[in-house]
Protein backbone atom coordinates (compact mmCIF):
# COMPACT_ATOMS: atom_id res chain seq x y z
CA UNK A 1 0.00 0.00 0.00
CA UNK A 2 2.31 3.23 -0.90
CA UNK A 3 -0.41 6.04 -2.22
CA UNK A 4 -3.74 7.22 -1.81
CA UNK A 5 -6.69 5.11 -2.92
CA UNK A 6 -4.57 1.97 -2.75
CA UNK A 7 -6.55 -0.99 -2.69
CA UNK A 8 -4.12 -3.37 -0.77
CA UNK A 9 -5.69 -4.66 2.59
CA UNK A 10 -3.49 -3.63 5.94
CA UNK A 11 -3.94 -6.92 7.08
CA UNK A 12 -5.93 -9.92 6.79
CA UNK A 13 -9.20 -8.69 8.55
CA UNK A 14 -9.16 -4.92 7.71
CA UNK A 15 -10.67 -3.33 4.67
CA UNK A 16 -11.96 0.80 4.71
CA UNK A 17 -15.22 1.89 3.82
CA UNK A 18 -16.22 5.47 3.26
CA UNK A 19 -19.75 4.76 4.14
CA UNK A 20 -20.78 8.12 6.06
CA UNK A 21 -19.12 9.93 3.16
CA UNK A 22 -21.12 7.82 0.37
CA UNK A 23 -24.70 8.79 2.40
CA UNK A 24 -24.27 11.91 3.80
CA UNK A 25 -22.41 13.78 0.98
CA UNK A 26 -23.89 17.21 2.19
CA UNK A 27 -22.39 16.70 5.32
CA UNK A 28 -18.78 16.01 4.18
CA UNK A 29 -16.01 17.82 2.51
CA UNK A 30 -13.49 15.29 0.71
CA UNK A 31 -9.83 16.29 2.43
CA UNK A 32 -6.10 15.44 2.41
CA UNK A 33 -4.22 15.38 5.91
CA UNK A 34 -1.14 17.61 6.06
CA UNK A 35 1.89 16.05 5.45
CA UNK A 36 4.18 14.85 8.86
CA UNK A 37 7.33 16.00 8.29
CA UNK A 38 8.99 13.68 10.79
CA UNK A 39 6.10 11.35 12.33
CA UNK A 40 7.63 9.14 15.23
CA UNK A 41 5.21 7.34 16.97
CA UNK A 42 4.63 8.23 20.93
CA UNK A 43 2.08 5.35 21.64
CA UNK A 44 0.04 2.15 20.00
CA UNK A 45 -3.00 0.35 20.75
CA UNK A 46 -2.12 -2.42 20.16
CA UNK A 47 -4.80 -4.59 21.86
CA UNK A 48 -7.33 -1.96 19.88
CA UNK A 49 -5.40 -2.67 16.95
CA UNK A 50 -5.38 -6.59 16.95
CA UNK A 51 -9.20 -5.91 17.30
CA UNK A 52 -9.49 -3.83 14.07
CA UNK A 53 -7.88 -5.93 12.14
CA UNK A 54 -4.49 -4.07 11.83
CA UNK A 55 -1.41 -5.31 12.00
CA UNK A 56 0.47 -3.32 15.26
CA UNK A 57 4.09 -4.29 13.07
CA UNK A 58 2.59 -2.40 10.03
CA UNK A 59 1.54 0.58 12.13
CA UNK A 60 4.97 1.04 13.48
CA UNK A 61 6.32 1.04 10.12
CA UNK A 62 7.18 3.80 7.71
CA UNK A 63 4.37 3.18 5.74
CA UNK A 64 1.78 2.88 8.84
CA UNK A 65 2.73 6.16 10.48
CA UNK A 66 1.80 7.77 6.83
CA UNK A 67 -1.77 5.95 7.66
CA UNK A 68 -1.70 6.65 11.49
CA UNK A 69 -1.26 10.77 10.57
CA UNK A 70 -3.74 10.42 7.25
CA UNK A 71 -1.16 10.68 4.52
CA UNK A 72 -1.46 7.22 2.94
CA UNK A 73 -5.41 6.81 2.57
CA UNK A 74 -6.24 2.99 2.39
CA UNK A 75 -8.49 1.48 -0.50
CA UNK A 76 -12.11 1.65 0.36
CA UNK A 77 -11.71 4.93 2.27
CA UNK A 78 -12.41 8.22 1.88
CA UNK A 79 -11.36 11.04 4.14
CA UNK A 80 -14.11 13.81 4.81
CA UNK A 81 -14.32 16.51 7.40
CA UNK A 82 -17.82 16.37 8.92
CA UNK A 83 -20.44 18.96 8.93
CA UNK A 84 -21.94 19.85 12.56
CA UNK A 85 -23.71 22.60 14.44
CA UNK A 86 -23.42 22.99 17.75
CA UNK A 87 -24.64 24.94 20.64
CA UNK A 88 -21.18 26.15 22.99
CA UNK A 89 -21.63 27.36 26.00
CA UNK A 90 -25.41 27.94 25.57
CA UNK A 91 -25.01 30.01 22.60
CA UNK A 92 -25.74 28.38 18.80
CA UNK A 93 -23.35 28.41 16.20
CA UNK A 94 -24.94 27.25 12.58
CA UNK A 95 -21.33 26.12 11.38
CA UNK A 96 -18.87 23.88 13.22
CA UNK A 97 -17.34 20.60 11.59
CA UNK A 98 -14.34 19.22 11.73
CA UNK A 99 -11.57 22.18 11.98
CA UNK A 100 -8.56 20.30 12.68
CA UNK A 101 -9.72 16.50 11.88
CA UNK A 102 -11.16 13.98 9.59
CA UNK A 103 -13.14 11.27 9.52
CA UNK A 104 -10.54 8.50 7.61
CA UNK A 105 -13.28 5.98 6.90
CA UNK A 106 -15.10 2.94 8.37
CA UNK A 107 -13.33 -0.41 9.45
CA UNK A 108 -15.55 -3.63 10.62
CA UNK A 109 -14.19 -4.95 13.99
CA UNK A 110 -13.34 -8.63 14.85
CA UNK A 111 -16.73 -8.77 16.67
CA UNK A 112 -18.77 -7.20 13.49
CA UNK A 113 -19.07 -4.17 14.52
CA UNK A 114 -18.73 -0.81 12.11
CA UNK A 115 -16.51 1.49 13.38
CA UNK A 116 -14.60 5.04 12.80
CA UNK A 117 -11.23 5.93 12.31
CA UNK A 118 -10.71 9.28 12.82
CA UNK A 119 -7.87 11.78 12.78
CA UNK A 120 -7.39 14.72 15.46
CA UNK A 121 -4.84 17.40 14.53
CA UNK A 122 -4.03 16.39 11.35
CA UNK A 123 -4.29 19.87 9.45
CA UNK A 124 -6.50 22.84 8.47
CA UNK A 125 -9.88 21.96 6.99
CA UNK A 126 -12.99 24.42 5.25
CA UNK A 127 -14.36 24.30 8.62
CA UNK A 128 -11.11 25.88 11.08
CA UNK A 129 -12.38 29.47 11.27
CA UNK A 130 -8.86 30.59 11.47
CA UNK A 131 -7.42 27.94 13.42
CA UNK A 132 -4.09 26.14 12.20
CA UNK A 133 -5.64 22.80 12.20
CA UNK A 134 -2.84 21.17 14.81
CA UNK A 135 -2.42 19.84 17.84
CA UNK A 136 0.36 19.30 20.20
CA UNK A 137 1.71 16.10 21.97
CA UNK A 138 0.07 17.06 25.65
CA UNK A 139 -3.30 17.57 24.85
CA UNK A 140 -3.67 14.16 22.09
CA UNK A 141 -1.98 11.92 24.99
CA UNK A 142 -4.48 13.30 27.69
CA UNK A 143 -6.94 12.17 25.25
CA UNK A 144 -5.05 8.74 25.08
CA UNK A 145 -4.94 8.49 28.62
CA UNK A 146 -8.01 9.46 29.91
CA UNK A 147 -10.52 7.64 27.09
CA UNK A 148 -8.57 4.49 27.41
CA UNK A 149 -8.73 4.50 31.47
CA UNK A 150 -12.87 5.53 30.77
CA UNK A 151 -12.66 2.07 28.67
CA UNK A 152 -11.24 0.12 31.11
CA UNK A 153 -13.59 1.54 33.66
CA UNK A 154 -16.43 0.47 31.86
CA UNK A 155 -18.06 3.74 30.86
CA UNK A 156 -18.89 4.27 27.26
CA UNK A 157 -15.94 5.97 25.24
CA UNK A 158 -14.54 6.68 21.86
CA UNK A 159 -10.65 4.78 22.13
CA UNK A 160 -7.65 5.83 21.15
CA UNK A 161 -5.61 3.64 18.52
CA UNK A 162 -2.21 6.10 18.08
CA UNK A 163 -0.38 9.42 18.83
CA UNK A 164 2.14 9.96 16.63
CA UNK A 165 4.36 13.24 17.05
CA UNK A 166 4.35 14.91 13.90
CA UNK A 167 7.80 16.44 13.55
CA UNK A 168 6.37 20.01 13.34
CA UNK A 169 6.45 22.77 15.92
CA UNK A 170 2.78 24.40 16.51
CA UNK A 171 2.49 27.85 17.87
CA UNK A 172 0.60 28.02 21.32
CA UNK A 173 0.94 29.94 24.08
CA UNK A 174 4.99 28.84 23.49
CA UNK A 175 6.17 26.40 20.72
CA UNK A 176 5.08 23.12 20.98
CA UNK A 177 5.89 20.18 19.54
CA UNK A 178 2.93 18.77 16.78
CA UNK A 179 1.18 15.50 17.29
CA UNK A 180 -2.34 13.66 15.63
CA UNK A 181 -4.42 11.32 17.62
CA UNK A 182 -6.06 8.29 15.98
CA UNK A 183 -9.14 7.69 17.64
CA UNK A 184 -12.21 4.95 16.76
CA UNK A 185 -16.01 5.67 17.82
CA UNK A 186 -18.93 3.50 17.47
CA UNK A 187 -19.50 7.03 15.03
CA UNK A 188 -18.30 10.35 15.44
CA UNK A 189 -22.98 11.12 14.61
CA UNK A 190 -23.64 14.31 17.48
CA UNK A 191 -26.49 15.82 18.44
CA UNK A 192 -24.70 18.62 16.31
CA UNK A 193 -24.60 16.70 13.63
CA UNK A 194 -28.66 16.60 13.55
CA UNK A 195 -28.68 20.54 14.31
CA UNK A 196 -26.84 21.01 11.03
CA UNK A 197 -29.26 18.96 8.89
CA UNK A 198 -31.92 20.66 10.54
CA UNK A 199 -31.04 24.47 9.76
CA UNK A 200 -30.47 23.85 6.17
CA UNK A 201 -34.22 23.51 6.28
CA UNK A 202 -34.04 20.25 3.88
CA UNK A 203 -36.01 17.52 5.69
CA UNK A 204 -34.90 14.95 3.26
CA UNK A 205 -31.02 15.10 4.62
CA UNK A 206 -32.48 15.15 7.86
CA UNK A 207 -34.53 12.10 7.67
CA UNK A 208 -31.36 10.60 5.78
CA UNK A 209 -28.91 11.14 8.61
CA UNK A 210 -31.47 9.82 11.10
CA UNK A 211 -31.92 6.45 9.04
CA UNK A 212 -28.21 6.60 9.08
CA UNK A 213 -27.85 6.85 12.75
CA UNK A 214 -30.87 4.31 13.02
CA UNK A 215 -29.08 1.76 11.11
CA UNK A 216 -25.46 2.32 12.37
CA UNK A 217 -26.48 2.68 16.28
CA UNK A 218 -29.95 1.13 17.36
CA UNK A 219 -31.54 -0.90 14.60
CA UNK A 220 -34.71 -1.92 16.62
CA UNK A 221 -35.86 1.97 16.14
CA UNK A 222 -36.65 1.24 12.97
CA UNK A 223 -39.26 -1.48 13.65
CA UNK A 224 -40.66 1.02 15.98
CA UNK A 225 -44.42 2.96 15.21
CA UNK A 226 -42.66 5.91 14.69
CA UNK A 227 -38.63 4.75 14.12
CA UNK A 228 -37.46 9.21 14.59
CA UNK A 229 -38.94 9.05 18.29
CA UNK A 230 -37.31 5.57 18.81
CA UNK A 231 -34.27 7.46 18.12
CA UNK A 232 -34.55 10.33 20.31
CA UNK A 233 -35.90 7.95 23.21
CA UNK A 234 -32.85 5.58 23.15
CA UNK A 235 -30.35 7.95 22.80
CA UNK A 236 -32.20 9.65 25.48
CA UNK A 237 -31.27 6.59 27.46
CA UNK A 238 -28.13 5.91 26.53
CA UNK A 239 -26.88 9.34 27.54
CA UNK A 240 -28.65 8.94 30.89
CA UNK A 241 -26.72 6.04 31.34
CA UNK A 242 -23.58 7.41 30.42
CA UNK A 243 -24.05 10.88 32.41
CA UNK A 244 -24.76 8.10 35.49
CA UNK A 245 -21.50 6.73 35.17
CA UNK A 246 -19.30 10.00 34.58
CA UNK A 247 -21.03 11.20 38.04
CA UNK A 248 -20.29 7.63 39.62
CA UNK A 249 -16.54 8.00 38.70
CA UNK A 250 -16.53 11.42 40.04
CA UNK A 251 -15.25 12.29 35.98
CA UNK A 252 -15.48 15.63 34.63
CA UNK A 253 -15.79 16.16 30.96
CA UNK A 254 -15.33 19.58 30.88
CA UNK A 255 -16.96 20.79 27.44
CA UNK A 256 -20.80 19.67 27.29
CA UNK A 257 -21.79 21.25 24.18
CA UNK A 258 -24.22 19.65 22.07
CA UNK A 259 -21.46 19.09 19.40
CA UNK A 260 -19.89 16.90 22.12
CA UNK A 261 -22.33 14.65 22.86
CA UNK A 262 -22.63 11.79 20.68
CA UNK A 263 -25.67 9.98 19.40
CA UNK A 264 -24.22 6.68 20.37
CA UNK A 265 -23.77 7.27 23.89
CA UNK A 266 -19.87 7.61 24.08
CA UNK A 267 -18.16 9.54 25.90
CA UNK A 268 -16.05 11.83 23.48
CA UNK A 269 -13.92 14.61 22.84
CA UNK A 270 -11.70 14.54 26.03
CA UNK A 271 -10.66 18.27 25.91
CA UNK A 272 -10.51 20.25 29.58
CA UNK A 273 -11.73 16.85 31.23
CA UNK A 274 -10.16 16.15 34.35
CA UNK A 275 -11.50 13.55 37.48
CA UNK A 276 -12.42 14.74 41.15
CA UNK A 277 -9.79 14.94 43.79
CA UNK A 278 -11.37 16.36 46.65
CA UNK A 279 -15.02 16.08 46.66
CA UNK A 280 -16.43 19.11 45.34
CA UNK A 281 -20.06 19.08 43.77
CA UNK A 282 -19.14 22.72 42.14
CA UNK A 283 -15.82 21.32 40.57
CA UNK A 284 -14.94 23.19 37.50
CA UNK A 285 -11.46 22.16 36.02
CA UNK A 286 -12.51 24.27 32.36
CA UNK A 287 -10.09 27.28 32.12
CA UNK A 288 -12.88 28.75 29.57
CA UNK A 289 -15.84 27.70 31.76
CA UNK A 290 -15.85 30.72 34.43
CA UNK A 291 -19.80 30.63 35.09
CA UNK A 292 -19.48 26.76 35.78
CA UNK A 293 -21.78 25.54 33.31
CA UNK A 294 -20.30 22.24 33.19
CA UNK A 295 -19.24 21.67 36.65
CA UNK A 296 -19.23 18.19 37.94
CA UNK A 297 -23.11 18.77 39.26
CA UNK A 298 -24.33 20.64 36.46
CA UNK A 299 -23.28 17.57 34.35
CA UNK A 300 -26.99 15.82 34.28
CA UNK A 301 -29.10 19.12 33.81
CA UNK A 302 -26.52 20.30 30.78
CA UNK A 303 -27.31 16.25 29.05
CA UNK A 304 -30.81 17.17 29.61
CA UNK A 305 -30.54 20.75 27.97
CA UNK A 306 -28.50 18.86 25.27
CA UNK A 307 -31.41 16.55 24.70
CA UNK A 308 -33.76 18.90 24.28
CA UNK A 309 -31.75 20.79 21.26
CA UNK A 310 -31.93 17.28 19.98
CA UNK A 311 -35.35 16.92 20.21
CA UNK A 312 -35.66 20.43 18.60
CA UNK A 313 -34.21 19.22 15.27
CA UNK A 314 -35.69 15.94 14.71
CA UNK A 315 -39.27 17.63 15.27
CA UNK A 316 -39.77 17.88 11.68
CA UNK A 317 -39.53 14.00 11.82
CA UNK A 318 -41.77 13.39 14.64
CA UNK A 319 -45.30 14.40 13.34
CA UNK A 320 -46.44 16.69 10.41
CA UNK A 321 -48.27 18.69 12.82
CA UNK A 322 -45.96 20.72 15.06
CA UNK A 323 -47.73 21.08 18.20
CA UNK A 324 -47.86 17.50 17.99
CA UNK A 325 -44.63 16.98 17.50
CA UNK A 326 -43.54 19.51 20.31
CA UNK A 327 -45.93 17.13 22.76
CA UNK A 328 -43.98 13.67 21.59
CA UNK A 329 -40.61 15.83 21.94
CA UNK A 330 -41.73 16.66 25.99
CA UNK A 331 -43.30 13.40 26.75
CA UNK A 332 -40.06 11.39 25.76
CA UNK A 333 -37.51 14.12 27.36
CA UNK A 334 -39.52 13.36 30.62
CA UNK A 335 -38.27 10.12 30.50
CA UNK A 336 -34.43 11.86 30.89
CA UNK A 337 -34.67 12.30 34.72
CA UNK A 338 -36.14 8.83 35.89
CA UNK A 339 -33.57 6.57 33.79
CA UNK A 340 -30.39 9.10 35.00
CA UNK A 341 -31.82 8.91 38.56
CA UNK A 342 -32.68 4.77 38.18
CA UNK A 343 -28.51 4.55 36.64
CA UNK A 344 -26.76 6.76 39.46
CA UNK A 345 -28.93 4.73 42.03
CA UNK A 346 -28.32 2.04 41.28
CA UNK A 347 -24.44 2.43 40.67
CA UNK A 348 -24.63 3.72 44.11
CA UNK A 349 -25.69 1.36 45.95
CA UNK A 350 -23.15 -0.90 44.33
CA UNK A 351 -20.41 1.56 45.04
CA UNK A 352 -21.36 1.07 48.79
CA UNK A 353 -21.90 -2.79 48.62
CA UNK A 354 -25.98 -2.94 48.61
CA UNK A 355 -26.79 -3.46 44.77
CA UNK A 356 -29.30 -5.86 45.89
CA UNK A 357 -31.12 -3.96 48.77
CA UNK A 358 -34.30 -1.85 48.21
CA UNK A 359 -33.91 1.49 47.37
CA UNK A 360 -35.92 3.13 50.09
CA UNK A 361 -33.48 2.25 52.38
CA UNK A 362 -30.14 2.98 50.87
CA UNK A 363 -31.62 6.35 49.69
CA UNK A 364 -31.45 8.09 52.95
CA UNK A 365 -27.94 6.19 53.69
CA UNK A 366 -26.70 7.54 50.35
CA UNK A 367 -27.89 11.19 51.21
CA UNK A 368 -26.27 11.33 54.43
CA UNK A 369 -23.25 9.78 53.02
CA UNK A 370 -23.20 12.88 50.66
CA UNK A 371 -23.84 15.06 53.15
CA UNK A 372 -20.47 13.94 54.81
CA UNK A 373 -17.97 14.13 51.67
CA UNK A 374 -19.57 17.76 51.19
CA UNK A 375 -18.73 18.54 54.54
CA UNK A 376 -15.05 16.54 54.56
CA UNK A 377 -14.19 17.06 50.83
CA UNK A 378 -12.13 13.74 50.91
CA UNK A 379 -10.18 12.72 47.66
CA UNK A 380 -13.58 10.86 45.78
CA UNK A 381 -11.84 8.02 44.45
CA UNK A 382 -9.86 6.97 47.54
CA UNK A 383 -12.80 7.22 49.95
CA UNK A 384 -14.95 4.92 47.94
CA UNK A 385 -12.39 2.33 47.81
CA UNK A 386 -10.91 2.31 50.76
CA UNK A 387 -14.93 1.66 51.90
CA UNK A 388 -14.39 -1.87 50.99
CA UNK A 389 -11.82 -2.18 54.16
CA UNK A 390 -14.69 -0.29 56.44
CA UNK A 391 -17.17 -3.28 55.08
CA UNK A 392 -14.59 -5.58 56.16
CA UNK A 393 -14.15 -4.10 59.45
CA UNK A 394 -10.83 -2.11 58.75
CA UNK A 395 -11.96 2.10 58.70
CA UNK A 396 -9.03 3.93 59.15
CA UNK A 397 -8.13 4.41 55.67
CA UNK A 398 -11.55 6.02 54.95
CA UNK A 399 -11.45 7.74 58.32
CA UNK A 400 -8.36 9.48 57.66
CA UNK A 401 -9.36 11.31 54.55
CA UNK A 402 -12.05 12.86 57.00
CA UNK A 403 -10.97 16.06 59.31
CA UNK A 404 -14.02 14.97 61.55
CA UNK A 405 -15.10 11.35 61.16
CA UNK A 406 -17.29 11.16 63.88
CA UNK A 407 -20.72 11.60 61.30
CA UNK A 408 -18.68 8.55 59.10
CA UNK A 409 -18.63 6.44 62.27
CA UNK A 410 -21.90 6.49 63.03
CA UNK A 411 -23.31 6.10 59.72
CA UNK A 412 -20.93 3.16 58.67
CA UNK A 413 -22.43 1.41 61.86
CA UNK A 414 -26.05 1.76 60.30
CA UNK A 415 -24.14 0.78 56.93
CA UNK A 416 -22.26 -2.46 57.90
CA UNK A 417 -25.80 -3.73 59.68
CA UNK A 418 -27.04 -4.00 56.20
CA UNK A 419 -24.20 -6.48 55.15
CA UNK A 420 -22.50 -4.58 52.36
CA UNK A 421 -20.31 -6.60 49.80
CA UNK A 422 -16.82 -5.86 50.02
CA UNK A 423 -15.74 -7.80 47.45
CA UNK A 424 -18.33 -6.24 45.14
CA UNK A 425 -16.89 -2.62 45.82
CA UNK A 426 -13.37 -3.73 45.21
CA UNK A 427 -14.88 -4.74 41.33
CA UNK A 428 -16.75 -1.27 40.98
CA UNK A 429 -14.51 1.20 42.85
CA UNK A 430 -11.29 1.67 41.28
CA UNK A 431 -7.51 1.95 42.95
CA UNK A 432 -6.60 3.93 39.93
CA UNK A 433 -7.89 6.87 37.78
CA UNK A 434 -5.92 9.19 35.30
CA UNK A 435 -5.17 11.74 38.88
CA UNK A 436 -4.77 14.85 37.38
CA UNK A 437 -1.49 15.80 39.03
CA UNK A 438 -0.62 12.31 37.43
CA UNK A 439 -1.71 13.36 33.88
CA UNK A 440 0.56 16.61 33.93
CA UNK A 441 3.33 14.56 34.91
CA UNK A 442 3.07 12.36 32.53
CA UNK A 443 1.97 15.03 29.64
CA UNK A 444 5.32 17.21 30.72
CA UNK A 445 7.96 14.43 30.47
CA UNK A 446 6.07 13.26 26.81
CA UNK A 447 6.46 16.98 25.66
CA UNK A 448 10.00 16.30 26.93
CA UNK A 449 10.51 13.40 24.65
CA UNK A 450 10.59 10.86 27.68
CA UNK A 451 7.70 8.66 27.37
CA UNK A 452 8.64 6.32 30.78
CA UNK A 453 6.08 8.29 33.05
CA UNK A 454 3.36 7.80 30.41
CA UNK A 455 3.53 3.98 30.27
CA UNK A 456 3.50 3.46 33.81
CA UNK A 457 0.65 5.55 34.20
CA UNK A 458 -0.72 3.51 31.07
CA UNK A 459 -0.23 0.42 32.91
CA UNK A 460 -1.93 1.54 35.91
CA UNK A 461 -5.29 3.36 34.73
CA UNK A 462 -5.74 0.21 32.02
CA UNK A 463 -6.26 -2.63 34.54
CA UNK A 464 -7.93 0.36 37.96
CA UNK A 465 -9.69 -2.48 39.90
CA UNK A 466 -6.72 -4.62 40.36
CA UNK A 467 -4.27 -3.56 42.78
CA UNK A 468 -0.60 -4.54 42.08
CA UNK A 469 2.89 -3.89 43.83
CA UNK A 470 4.49 -0.68 43.06
CA UNK A 471 1.48 1.19 41.68
CA UNK A 472 1.19 2.99 45.38
CA UNK A 473 1.61 6.37 44.36
CA UNK A 474 -1.00 5.90 40.99
CA UNK A 475 -3.54 5.30 43.99
CA UNK A 476 -2.24 8.01 46.21
CA UNK A 477 -4.38 11.09 46.34
CA UNK A 478 -2.87 14.85 45.32
CA UNK A 479 -0.57 15.77 47.39
CA UNK A 480 -0.73 19.20 49.21
CA UNK A 481 -0.85 21.98 47.69
CA UNK A 482 -1.61 20.56 43.95
CA UNK A 483 -4.38 22.70 42.49
CA UNK A 484 -6.55 24.30 41.83
CA UNK A 485 -6.17 22.67 38.82
CA UNK A 486 -7.48 23.45 35.46
CA UNK A 487 -6.95 21.89 31.75
CA UNK A 488 -6.90 23.59 28.22
CA UNK A 489 -8.30 22.28 24.95
CA UNK A 490 -5.22 23.01 23.30
CA UNK A 491 -6.82 24.40 20.31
Amino acid sequence: MTSAGSSTALSDGCLFDGRFARELAEMAIPWQADEAPDPQLLVLNEPLATALGLDPGYLRSAEGLRLLTGTLVPGGATPVAQAYAGHQFGWPAPRLGDGRALLLGEVTDARGRLLDVHLKGSGRTPFSRGGDGLAVVGPMLREYIVSEAMHALGIPTTRSLAVVATGRPVLRETTLPGAVLTRVASSHLRVGSFEYAGGTGDTGLLRRLADHAISRHYPDAAEAGNPYLALFQAVTAAQASLVAQWMLAGFVHGVMNTDNMTISGETIDYGPCAFLDAFDPAAVFSSIDEAGRYSYRNQPVMAEWNLARFAESLLPLFHDVPEQAVGMAQDALGAFRRQYSAAWSAGMRAKIGLRDADDAVTSPLVDELFEILGAGRPDYTSFFRGLAGAARGDSDAVRNLLPEPDAFDAWAERWRALGPDAGMMDRVNPAYIPRNHLVEEALDAATAGDLVRLGRLLEAVTSPYDERPGLERYAAAAPDGFGPYRTFCGT
